[in-house]
């Protein structure tokens, strides 16, 4: 194997598909990334057995082959390397890199060892691709991070006709956001649960290319079990999780409420992060609303306190809610709205967040739920 590769597209290659790599991997050729060359291009793809990567990039072969290397270091070296062109090629049992007058070598893998990457399962439609990573982003910050609830550390894709709805849910907050896209079947009906953490790294790479991502997705048959995008010459499949048992978390939502209140976003932010200084880890910050706007307070150990009141406007009886600030913080971030419209039934049921328009229409798309904190005063 003998090529000349532009710095940028490797270094871009190398660190996309590195990034998903394991590591502490089950067996030592799984902490590698396979740099294949034939007919001019490369592929430079990695496998744990849960999630594949790979991208086709433009060379100047001189001779096909692969070979396995170690793809953290790869991604180190070729991140560092001048801004020229590089010649790699497998010498027996190592792999030479040379950048300009910087040259390095690498003990390879054996090839034979590594296993083949998943095929894509058929595809299911596309939907933009700039919209898609706004959505998942959005949505994935509400997933669980405890691996021991493997379910609740997914995102759950519902596939109906031409809307996407996307939920993920910690049991303290649930985001939903829904928004269209192109199926290839009109009366698709199908759901699947996509780890967060891979979902969101696929969609924040595949975004900024622009143009279409392509949703592979099986019903029965081969590739079940599996999820697959792509964009470009990037693609990516992933297992999916076990979602038979996830909960109707689509029900959590009120039908109705009995308040609202509407303030600016970038305020709130600003005064919640201000208050909650004082707050320790499992302490909430307290929300006051009634007709003169809303005071937020919180306190934390030796008295230390803080308050803060701030204009918003406010229809109901009034009350006093308790919220993680962080959680409180991360919905609103989320909105990509000037305003905020915040629902609630009362102090003890859960609240949702939604975004309204400069006119003060409420967008929809996007709510974000979240449990209050029982706090006795």
């Amino acid at each position: 194997m003998k090529f000349r590769v532009e710095r940028d597209a490797l270094a871009d290659a190398v660190a996309w598909t590195a990034k998903s790599l394991p590591s502490r991997p089950s067996v030592p050729v799984l902490a590698g990334v396979m740099l294949r060359v034939s007919d001019g291009s490369l592929e430079v793809s990695g496998f744990d057995y849960e999630v594949s990567s790979q991208v086709t990039v433009e060379i100047q072969g001189d001779a096909d082959g692969a070979a396995l290397v170690s793809g953290r270091l790869l991604a180190e070296i070729t991140k560092a390397l001048p801004g020229k062109p590089v010649d790699i090629a497998a010498v027996g049992a190592h792999l030479e890199l040379v950048c300009g007058s910087a040259r390095f070598t690498l003990p390879t893998m054996p090839v034979e060892d590594y296993p083949s990457l998943p095929a894509m399962p058929a595809s299911a439609g596309t939907i933009d691709a700039a919209a898609f990573a706004t959505a998942v982003a959005q949505v994935a910050i509400a997933a669980g991070r405890d691996e021991t609830l493997p379910m609740m550390t997914g995102v759950r894709v519902e596939l109906s006709g031409s809307n996407i709805a996307l939920l993920a849910t910690d049991r303290y907050r649930l985001a939903m956001r829904e928004l269209e896209w192109r199926p290839e079947d009109p009366e698709i009906s199908l759901n699947a649960l996509v780890p967060a953490r891979t979902l969101n790294d696929t969609a924040k790479t595949l975004g900024p290319l622009g143009g279409d991502v392509t949703m592979a997705l099986a019903h029965g048959g081969a590739g079940e079990g599996m999820i697959g995008f792509s964009a470009g010459t990037r693609r990516t499949t992933s297992r999916l999780l076990d979602g038979a048992n996830y909960p109707p978390v689509r029900s959590l939502f009120p039908a109705s409420h009995n308040a609202e209140a509407r303030v600016s976003v970038p305020a709130l932010v600003e005064v919640v992060r201000r208050v909650a200084l004082v707050a320790e880890r499992t302490t909430p910050v307290l929300l006051s609303f009634g007709p003169d706007g809303l005071v937020v307070e919180a306190g934390g150990s030796e008295e230390a306190r803080a308050s803060e009141a701030m204009e918003a406007t406010f229809s109901g009886e009034p009350l006093t809610i308790g919220f993680n600030p962080q959680y409180l913080i991360d919905g609103l971030q989320n909105l990509l709205a000037p305003t905020a419209v915040l629902s609630f039934v009362d102090a003890f049921k859960p609240a949702v967040i939604s975004p309204a328009a400069d006119d003060g229409e409420i967008v929809s798309g996007y709510r974000y739920l979240i449990m209050p904190i029982r706090v006795t005063r």
